[in-house]
């Protein structure tokens, strides 16, 4: 990230329901118990020797924490009983949500705390919050946010003002707790307009980098999707690193936020990770590499799929069986 020259890029990807399904768990066990996490995300980054233990899982945390109600199926995302912003009135019910207190943030916490005290002396630990647009949309539905961010901006900007701070607070727990880097997810925001994203959401998403930075810990940004007219703008947020998924070609993204920011991917976890031999990888996983320049973290454009093969995974993860690594050493 200083943009030092190192022995390897570090390599990073987003590990939730495979590393359950890796230690013979569930994915609602992984999401909803701190213990369980902690023991998936150490054993695959310790089997597949990457370099950051990471406490991502599902987008729900604080919206729970704010009052809504779910239902967690054994092997999929939470499914709200309702929307807590059911109109734009409701965004002054919004408040201080007690992160400590509220069972699925402490929950978080919890599982950050377990893994900084299992592998933070050896390996980064990421710790992660919901970013603004992303957060009004679980609490008021992504079509309402979208129509909201054309017709009411000043409703998203009142709410923004609770959800900001509430995110700034739990990512200082999450940081007191041993994490070093806090990842934002903030995938809404793929689906509005640059001068839309520049207008009503990079300035929240810069107050809470800059929350994030004083509680001591770096930012990565994380908008999957589609990003091709909007990574610019994000590299004036003040993310440390910024993640693009396979939409975006390297040498663009690259082009595009400088070399002064770190990115990190980007190739297919479809089509290449989960259906690609492992010489697909490996050569997807070089070409990042060689693009990428100085700065630069590798990983799939998004989550690893579940039902990608093990050795797809060794073909680009460091190790004794990675590909990427032999095909440099044989030129």
């Amino acid at each position: 990230m200083r943009g030092e020259v190192v022995d390897r890029a570090a390599v990073v990807p987003i590990f939730m329901a495979w590393a359950a399904h890796y230690v013979e768990r569930t994915y609602r066990d992984y999401y909803l118990d701190a213990a369980v996490l902690a023991e998936s995300q150490i054993a695959v980054t310790r089997d597949f020797h990457i370099d950051q233990v990471s406490a991502i899982s599902d987008p729900w945390r604080e919206t729970s924490a704010y009052g809504v109600e779910f239902e967690y199926p054994e092997e999929g995302v939470g499914k709200p009983r309702g929307r807590l912003l059911q109109g734009p009135g409701d965004v002054k019910r919004l408040g201080a949500i007690d992160v400590h207190g509220s069972p699925r943030t402490k929950d978080r916490i919890e599982g950050v705390r377990r893994l900084a005290e299992a592998m933070g002396r050896t390996h980064s630990v990421l710790g992660w919050v919901e970013g603004p647009i992303a957060e009004y949309g679980d609490l008021r539905g992504v079509e309402n946010t979208l129509m909201d961010m054309i017709d009411r901006p000043e409703v998203f900007a009142e709410a923004c003002e609770v959800i900001v701070e509430n995110a700034i607070a739990f990512a200082r727990a999450q940081v007191e707790a041993g994490a070093d880097m806090i990842g934002v997810g903030d995938a809404a925001a793929s689906l509005i307009s640059p001068d839309m994203y520049v207008e009503h959401v990079l300035p929240w998403e810069k107050k809470l980098f800059e929350g994030i930075h004083e509680a001591g810990a770096t930012v990565k940004l994380h908008i999957c999707g589609n990003i091709n007219n909007t990574i610019e703008h994000m590299a004036k947020t003040g993310a440390d690193v910024i993640d693009f998924d396979w939409m975006v070609p390297v040498e663009k993204a690259r082009r595009l936020v400088g070399d002064g920011i770190t990115l990190c991917g980007n190739f297919d976890p479809a089509g290449v990770l989960l259906q690609g031999t492992p010489l697909d990888v490996a050569a997807a996983a070089r070409e990042c590499l060689a693009a990428g320049g100085r700065r630069f973290m590798l990983m799939p454009g998004c989550e690893v799929p579940q039902g990608t093969p093990e050795e797809n995974l060794r073909a680009f993860c460091p190790g004794p069986d990675c590909l990427v690594e032999a095909l440099r050493i044989r030129g």
